[in-house]
């Protein structure tokens, strides 16, 4: 009878701490706990999987169980030893909590717990998967797992340890199980590889061990199935990609130099090939994300041996992947990485999957054209620069006398707002103060012309010492009347007149006005645009001197009028003829007695 196969998976599965692979240090903590006989009740396992969490609650098991035990080399011929190798064990309980986890389940297990070991002397339960429990499976177990009889021991194991409640793992001693280095899986590919006479090359393994992910029992089983292509010929890393579904490394370097060339044509025919032949646009994709991570990886390290660890490419391939490398900069390798990344989404999401691979690498043969990051920083640089050094503009007239028809607030010019060191610099302060008088005296007068409004409303606003406060009254406010003493600016919504008359902001344009008019309290008047009637001319406002002169004028001139009309009136004679005989006048003279009043 011809014996039943065994995957390799299995048949390697370590059976001492000495096998166990990429976890010293928890071998070196489980080895010294047993040598010095200090045996927790509880233990917790958390790692990725395939990394040795259920082959160490076995040794663990075995090393207690058996006959020569406690032991760290378990004789392996004990009815203890065996019934676990061979996975009938009666003492040591192996428990699917996926499919074991309800209350009613975790009662069953708090029942049988007062039974004492048949052939070893522990009953240890292992819980694989134990995060899939539910709450009232896990509150069933505190107590028991905090307190459990004497010769009772529970082994937890999960991939997921965020998802088990912390009175669980307060309760245990946890151990974390790492990924399991490419080197590591190597060493273990080769001696198994040797063992089961299986002709593949050590570039096939580091393939293998590279996509494993750090789980060993991945790795094993991957070697498992590939193994049967090593008969007539040594199996090789094309061989893999093509287990894998992968794209070959010829393929996807040709791929990316239609990239950099920019050949639309030729790309799409590549794809098309490459889906031809099975390969599914989600695959593709990430094919083509893996190798521009390998690109920036090269880009950017200068070891070559921590280049073949990290990357799928290896040494043959090296010198001619560097030169492409070199062609990107970062941020472009970034930038094709996003634009991968959305494809692929794109793709799980769609039913036409190839028409957004299509799409997917014409985009990337226009990648120059795309804006890049490093442009849009210098663009930003650039613009800070002229704000920082002032704009050169020439300033608009602003002026106060608005024009019939209403014009868009936007069209409405602003002021030019420069650094004051800079105008100190171009005008003598003596210059400068001429300048100032002489638009002081011409708004007292009522004289301002619209390019002293232009400058005077500029001035003020240099007068401004916060930025921020600068930069809103120049962008969003215009002047409407400058005077002596009074300032009205307008603004086009009412949320930025409410912001102008509160807090820091009315404050700054009222300190700017006083200062630069040497006005102790001036007058600040904000309005929206809609409040200003453009039908009517807005002229600036006179000084009081000014309107006194005028209000003795305009009161001498009506004085003199109705002396003149009062005058006139005593020369003229009223005769009984010339007055209206209708039937309103005999009413007037009914009322007065019969007499008309002169």
């Amino acid at each position: 009878m011809e014996t039943k196969y065994i995957p390799l998976y299995r048949k390697y599965r370590p059976q001492t701490f000495h096998d166990l692979i990429g976890q010293e240090n928890i071998v070196h903590a489980l080895s010294n706990a047993i040598k010095l006989n200090r045996i927790a009740h509880a233990y917790l396992l958390c790692g990725p999987r395939g990394t040795g969490k259920t082959s160490s609650a076995r040794i663990l098991a075995k090393s207690l169980n058996c006959k020569e035990g406690p032991t760290l080399t378990p004789c392996g011929k004990c009815p203890a030893c065996l019934d676990i190798m061979n996975s009938i064990p009666v003492d040591v309980i192996e428990i699917d909590a996926a499919s074991n986890r309800s209350v009613e389940d975790t009662q069953a297990i708090l029942e049988k717990i007062q039974y004492v070991p048949v052939n070893g002397r522990y009953k240890i339960y292992v819980i694989d998967e134990v995060h899939m429990l539910s709450n009232h499976a896990f509150n069933a177990l505190l107590k028991t797992l905090e307190e459990p009889p004497e010769n009772v021991i529970f082994i937890l194991a999960t991939t997921e340890p965020h998802k088990v409640l912390d009175t669980i793992i307060s309760r245990c001693q946890r151990f974390d199980f790492r990924r399991i280095t490419t080197d590591d899986i190597v060493k273990r590919l080769e001696y198994i590889s040797e063992q089961e006479n299986i002709n593949i090359s050590k570039e096939a393994l580091y393939s293998i061990a590279k996509n494993s992910q750090g789980g060993m029992r991945d790795a094993l089983a991957l070697l498992d199935q590939i193994s049967v292509l090593g008969v007539n010929k040594q199996i090789d890393i094309n061989d893999i990609n093509e287990i894998l579904g992968k794209i070959s490394y010829d393929t996807l370097f040709e791929i990316t130099d239609c990239i950099i060339k920019s050949d639309c044509s030729k790309s799409v025919e590549l794809i098309d090939n490459i889906y031809s032949k099975g390969n599914e646009p989600v695959q593709i994709v990430s094919n083509l994300i893996q190798y521009f991570r390998d690109l920036m990886i090269i880009k950017n390290c200068s070891d070559k041996e921590l280049i073949f660890s990290l990357t799928q490419i290896n040494e043959a391939n090296y010198e001619k992947t560097k030169p492409q490398a070199e062609t990107f900069t970062v941020s472009e390798i970034i930038q094709i990485i996003d634009r991968l990344s959305y494809y692929a989404l794109q793709i799980k999401d769609t039913t036409n999957k190839y028409l957004w691979l299509e799409l997917c690498i014409i985009d990337l043969t226009n990648y120059k054209n795309l804006p890049s990051n490093e442009n849009l920083l210098k663009r930003i640089e650039n613009l800070e620069k002229q704000i920082t050094n002032g704009i050169p503009h020439t300033p608009q007239k602003i002026t106060a006398a608005l024009p019939a028809e209403k014009p868009s607030f936007a069209a409405l010019p602003k002021a030019v707002i420069r650094p004051q060191e800079e105008i100190r610099q171009e005008e003598p302060a003596i210059k400068r103060e001429e300048q100032i008088k002489e638009i002081q005296n011409q708004a007292q007068d009522g004289d301002l012309t619209n390019t002293d409004m232009n400058k005077l409303w500029a001035s003020i606003l240099q007068s401004i010492e916060s930025p921020p406060n600068r930069a809103f009254y120049s962008n969003l406010a215009r002047p409407v009347e400058i005077s002596e003493n009074k300032v009205v600016i307008a603004f086009n919504k009412e949320m930025f007149v409410k912001q102008a008359k509160e807090g820091t902001k009315k404050q700054a344009i009222t300190d700017a006005v006083s200062k630069y008019l040497n006005v102790s309290n001036p007058i600040i008047e904000i309005i929206t645009s809609d409040n200003i009637d453009l039908s009517k001319k807005i002229t600036p406002v006179p000084s009081p001197a000014k309107r006194e002169i005028e209000e003795q004028t305009v009161q001498k001139q009506e004085e003199e009028e109705y002396h003149a009309f009062v005058e006139a009136k005593k020369e003229e004679k009223i005769t009984p003829a010339d007055i209206d005989t209708s039937s309103q006048a005999a009413m007037v003279k009914e009322l007065f007695n019969g007499k008309y009043i002169n």
